[in-house]
């Protein structure tokens, strides 16, 4: 004798949540395989728990979570989005023996294996026109978010190759960082590309005004000169460790050529200096080049 089906409203609670999980899974699921780029437009989470899903969003998409940031994309990725510059300028003391030289760039280098970053790079300056400021070292690392930034400065492991590494051989220390709206290109750079980058101090009582001007300035430099393959600027809001300078500026080329080619068109590098000299006091060039 067949069993009529148990009307909803007298299934018990536990079995129709069971019920429930399973259309919703099933239906995430349909979903997620005839409409890909879903996993991309939307954070969505469903109410129960996410790791009992037999789709996950972020494994779809080999994306990696931590406690600071819901979403990270992988570091190799091109995208378009916010990321946080961090720079860093070193002054090697000049008795200081090439072996703990080193061993300060490859413990820097070493945290490419922090969760909080995204690319990170630490080597020798290549090349800069400054006496008063003669920095010897340099470090470059993007963030997702201000969060992962502070969350990287108090990391046991930064903190001990800072205390071990660092602040034995350097004598002097300057840090910019700024806050970039868009990036075009590879978010971690190739070894063996070049950079340039230039920090100015604008004259005391100009104000925003000046400086946004200054921005704008320096935004259409990309167009100005071809060579360059991505270009990343902003205001510096760590002004306590940078010494005055309010506005970065960093050019990524394809290598240490191209960096002698922007040098080269001294009839453009001359209008842009005038664009903007009467309103800085004050400029630090440097080039370096990104290590393997």
């Amino acid at each position: 004798m067949l069993q009529r089906p148990r009307p909803m409203f007298l299934t018990s609670p536990s079995t129709l949540r069971k019920h429930t999980r399973k259309s919703q899974v099933l239906t995430l699921t349909m979903t997620t395989m005839m409409c890909p780029s879903l996993c991309t437009r939307t954070n969505f989470v469903p109410p129960f728990s996410p790791l009992k899903l037999n789709i996950s969003v972020s494994r779809c998409f080999n994306l990696r979570r931590n406690s600071s940031s819901p979403l990270i994309f992988p570091k190799t990725m091109s995208i378009k989005s916010q990321i946080i510059e961090h720079v860093v300028l070193f002054k090697i003391k000049p008795d200081a023996d090439e072996s703990k030289i080193n061993a300060m760039i490859n413990g820097l280098n070493g945290l490419s294996s922090l969760d909080q970053v995204i690319h990170i790079s630490a080597g020798a300056v290549h090349r800069t026109d400054s006496s008063s400021l003669a920095f010897t070292h340099m470090l470059h690392s993007r963030y997702s978010s201000k969060d992962d930034l502070n969350a990287y400065n108090v990391h046991p492991a930064y903190v001990s190759v800072v205390t071990e590494a660092v602040k034995p051989i350097v004598e002097d220390v300057m840090a910019v960082d700024w806050i970039v709206d868009e990036v075009d290109g590879q978010v971690a750079l190739a070894a063996g590309s070049a950079m340039r980058v230039k920090f100015l101090k604008v004259k005391e009582g100009l104000g925003e005004k000046v400086s946004d001007e200054l921005l704008e300035v320096i935004g259409g430099l990309k167009d100005k000169f071809p060579v360059i393959d991505q270009i990343s600027f902003g205001k510096n809001f760590s002004p306590e460790r940078a010494k005055g300078f309010l506005i970065a500026l960093l050019a990524v080329v394809p290598g240490v050529r191209e960096l002698d080619e922007l040098d080269s068109d001294s009839e453009e590098l001359n209008s842009q200096k005038e664009k903007v000299g009467d309103f800085v006091e004050g400029v630090l060039v440097f080039d370096y080049v990104i290590q393997p």
